[in-house]
């Protein structure tokens, strides 16, 4: 078995070099030394950023030493080289920007990070939004949007709202041809209860043109065909299911109709188109709300 030859534990080659025992030695000094170091330096910035400013002196305000302070850590590369923006979907570009308040190239201390974010939840279609600094130099951007909920038609207008009844543009309001629409005065803030509902009823959803708010207080549909159908307020599900039943058992909505009274729980009404006289022309179906006579047709209770 062959012998193998150790070197001598204490061997000149197991010394380490003089640079590696200096730098073991004044190892412990280095760190703390950088720390200290980093520190005058910051001291140093805002000192000459404040006597600059003349704080506590007349114009000595937060922004302008803010402004100033941005100027001065510009110099040493803490300048916005990229802006990042997370979760915009319809919020127009250029409006954003020019909510950000921020470009390439400015201190990226040199503006307040709240006051971006309230310029930027003033836009319409903004619910929230977070900015953040990421040193050296990215700016980041997260929007929370407001959802389209539905079409509103108030005095001739349209504009889009989300489902708590918030206005959220007024413009290409036709890209969102498929939102339910709904009409009238504080239509947009109990629309969701009654959309809700015929969400759930895909069949009567489908015949439904237009919900309108009546005195504020209820709905009547205007089904695809003309006819009006009257919801009691405060039970609109309840009057879904009735109508469905009377769809499949009596087929209403097919009829020559002008309107479907279902207000009362325990009779239906139901008022007929008129008939067109001999040359005449047939008269406009009355409006949603309007106090046109009806022909009461009682029939048993649905069940």
């Amino acid at each position: 078995m062959p012998r193998v030859t150790r070197s001598p534990r204490n061997s000149v080659y197991d010394r380490p070099s003089p640079w590696r025992l200096l730098l073991r030695r004044q190892r412990r000094f280095l760190l703390p030394g950088a720390a200290i170091g980093t520190a005058l330096v910051a001291v140093f910035l805002v000192g000459s950023v404040i006597r600059s400013a003349g704080a506590f002196g007349s114009g000595g305000t937060l922004t302008s030493l803010r402004e100033r302070l941005g100027n001065g850590t510009a110099a040493f590369g803490l300048r916005v080289s990229d802006i990042v923006i997370e979760g915009r979907a319809n919020t127009p570009d250029l409006l954003l920007r020019a909510a950000i308040g921020v470009s390439k190239g400015d201190p990226i201390l040199g503006f307040s990070l709240e006051q971006a974010r309230a310029r930027i939840e003033t836009l319409s279609w903004v619910e929230h939004a977070t900015v953040e600094r990421r040193l050296p130099g990215t700016l980041v951007v997260f929007l929370q949007e407001r959802a389209p909920f539905a079409i509103w038609q108030n005095q001739g207008k349209f504009v889009l709202v989300d489902r708590s009844g918030q206005v959220v543009t007024n413009q290409d309001v036709s890209q969102f041809h498929n939102l339910p629409l709904v009409v009238g005065s504080g239509a947009p803030g109990a629309a969701a209860v009654l959309l809700d509902a015929l969400t759930e009823r895909p069949m009567l959803a489908e015949k439904v043109a237009a919900s309108v708010r009546v005195g504020e207080r209820r709905w009547n549909l205007r089904m695809t065909n003309g006819i009006d159908v009257m919801l009691p307020e405060g039970h609109e599900a309840v009057a879904l299911d009735r109508l469905i039943q009377l769809q499949r058992e009596h087929a209403v909505l097919e009829r020559p109709l002008a309107a479907i009274d279902l207000r009362l729980p325990d009779r239906l009404v139901l008022r007929p188109k008129p008939e067109p006289k001999d040359g005449a022309v047939t008269p406009p179906i009355p409006p949603a709300g309007s106090n046109a006579p009806t022909v009461p047709v009682v029939a048993k209770k649905s069940t």
